[in-house]
C-alpha cells in the first residue's frame, strides 16, 4: 500500500510538471532599446510601452513590431517569436524636414530643421531675336546643381533639358543659352529645378526673327492733307511693328510716326494724314517688327 501511494505521488508530480511546462512552452520574451530612446513600441499594432523596455509572455510565432517617434521614420519588422530571449534594436531616421547633428562641445545630438531646396529664376531679356543669345540666372538653395528645362515649339513641344549648371559657393548660378538659328518665334518657358526636382521656378520669353513684314498702302497718289492707310502682315513672332516715315526735308532722316499692336491674326493697320505744310514729292513709309529682324516698305506721291 505504502509502494502504491509512492508511486501516486510520483504521478502527480509529473502530471503537475507538465502542466506548468505547457504555460511556459510557446511564450518567448522581448527586449527592445531605440535610438533615441523613449520610442514607442507597437507589437501586432498594440501599443507596449517605450524604449528601452521588456516584453514577457509574447506567443511564439510571426508577428509586427513596429517602433514610433514624433520626427522619425517609423522602423518595422516582421518577427519569428521563439521561446527563447529575443533583443531588437531600431536605429530611427528623421524625417525629411529635420536632421541630426551633434550639440556643439558635446557628444549628443539635438534635431534641427532642415529647409527644403528653393530655385529662382529670371531671364536676361523678355525677347530675344533668333541668332542671339539668351542669359538665365538665379538662387538655389539646398543643392549644388541647378536642371534646366525648355518648353516652346518646334522640337520643344514636350520640354528638354537644356543643362545642369552649377551653383555657386554663395548659391548664384548663371547660364548662356546660344541656340542659334536653330529655333523658331513664338512664347518659350525655362524651368529651373534643384537636382532633386523637389522645387522648380519658371520664366517666360519670346523668341523673334525667321519671318518677314509686308506693308500696302492704300493709294499711290494723294493731296496735300491727305490720308493714306498702311496695312500689313508680320510673321517675326513680335508683338507689334513700327512705322517709320521717310521724304523731303526733314524727313530725309526718317522720323518714326507710330508703334502698333499686331491683332490677334498678326495683322496691322495704321492711318496717316499728311500735313498740308508737306512739301510735294515721293514719301516712303517703312515698317519693322519692333526687334528690327525684318522690314519692308512702300512709297508714295504728295501731289497737288
Amino acid at each position: 500500500m505504502k509502494r502504491l501511494l509512492i508511486i501516486s505521488a510520483l504521478i502527480a508530480c509529473v502530471l503537475i510538471t507538465g502542466c506548468i511546462s505547457s504555460q511556459i512552452v510557446g511564450k518567448g520574451t522581448l527586449q527592445f532599446s531605440s535610438s533615441p530612446q523613449g520610442a514607442q513600441i507597437y507589437l501586432d499594432n498594440q501599443y507596449q510601452g517605450t524604449t528601452p523596455g521588456t516584453l514577457t509572455g509574447v506567443s511564439m510565432g510571426a508577428h509586427t513590431l513596429e517602433i514610433r517617434d514624433p520626427g522619425y521614420e517609423s522602423w518595422f519588422d516582421n518577427i519569428t517569436v521563439t521561446a527563447a530571449t529575443s533583443t531588437y534594436y531600431a536605429a530611427l531616421t528623421p524625417l525629411a524636414s529635420q536632421a541630426v547633428q551633434p550639440t556643439q562641445g558635446q557628444g549628443s545630438t539635438t534635431t534641427a530643421p532642415v529647409s527644403q531646396p528653393t530655385v529662382t529664376i529670371q531671364q536676361g531679356q523678355t525677347v530675344m531675336t533668333i541668332g542671339s543669345t539668351q542669359t538665365f540666372s538665379g538662387t538655389c538653395t539646398g543643392s549644388d546643381t541647378v536642371i534646366l528645362v525648355l518648353f516652346g515649339p518646334g522640337a520643344y513641344t514636350n520640354g528638354m533639358q537644356i543643362a545642369q549648371v552649377p551653383v555657386s559657393t554663395i548659391n548664384t548660378w548663371s547660364y548662356t543659352w546660344n541656340p542659334g538659328y536653330r529655333i523658331i518665334s513664338g512664347t518659350y518657358t525655362m524651368i529651373a529645378f534643384d537636382k532633386t526636382k523637389t522645387a522648380s521656378a519658371t520664366d517666360t520669353f519670346g523668341v523673334v526673327g525667321g519671318g518677314s513684314v509686308s506693308i500696302l498702302a492704300s493709294t499711290s497718289i494723294v493731296p496735300p492733307g491727305g490720308t493714306v492707310t498702311y496695312s500689313g502682315l508680320c510673321t517675326t513672332g513680335a508683338n507689334s511693328v513700327i512705322l517709320t516715315l521717310y521724304g523731303p526735308g526733314q524727313l530725309s532722316a526718317g522720323v518714326q510716326v507710330a508703334t502698333l499692336t499686331l491683332n490677334a491674326d498678326n495683322t496691322y493697320s495704321y492711318k496717316y494724314t499728311f500735313d498740308l505744310s508737306r512739301s510735294l514729292g515721293s514719301y516712303t513709309m517703312m515698317v519693322s517688327d519692333q526687334q528690327h529682324t525684318a522690314s519692308a516698305s512702300a512709297t508714295i506721291s504728295l501731289s497737288s
